[in-house]
């Protein structure tokens, strides 16, 4: 692996052990090149609650990549764990920057109603 994979695996494992601490319900965002990927679990990652990604035929479109489609995905995520019943997550950004598409996807989560 990429050292610049393994130091972000790094960042992701204390985050999380952050989580599994405060016993919240966990926002997991994965990012590739091409798509975004969100799911809502439990705190400890046991069992998943809900997902959003741009891989589904609601949000695809010419560009999956991009800020646009990140905030796709985050308003559905939100809304699919409102249904659930869940309204306060912990956001696991998985050792990624806070900024462009997870940025994007966070606060569209926050406007749709989910707080973190």
């Amino acid at each position: 692996m990429a050292i610049k994979n393994i130091k972000r695996q790094k960042r992701a494992t204390k985050t999380r052990s952050k989580i599994e601490l405060s016993e919240n319900n966990r926002l997991t965002v994965f990012r590739s090149n091409s798509h975004i990927y969100a799911q809502v679990s439990t705190f400890d990652g046991s069992q998943v609650i809900a997902s959003a990604s741009t891989t589904e035929s609601s949000i695809k479109s010419d560009n999956n990549g991009n800020i646009e489609a990140a905030s796709k995905v985050g308003k559905l995520i939100a809304e699919r764990a409102l249904e659930k019943g869940i309204d306060k997550v912990a956001f696991d950004r998985s050792g990624y920057k806070f900024h462009g598409r997870v940025k994007a996807l966070a606060e569209s989560a926050r406007e749709a109603g989910l707080s973190f």
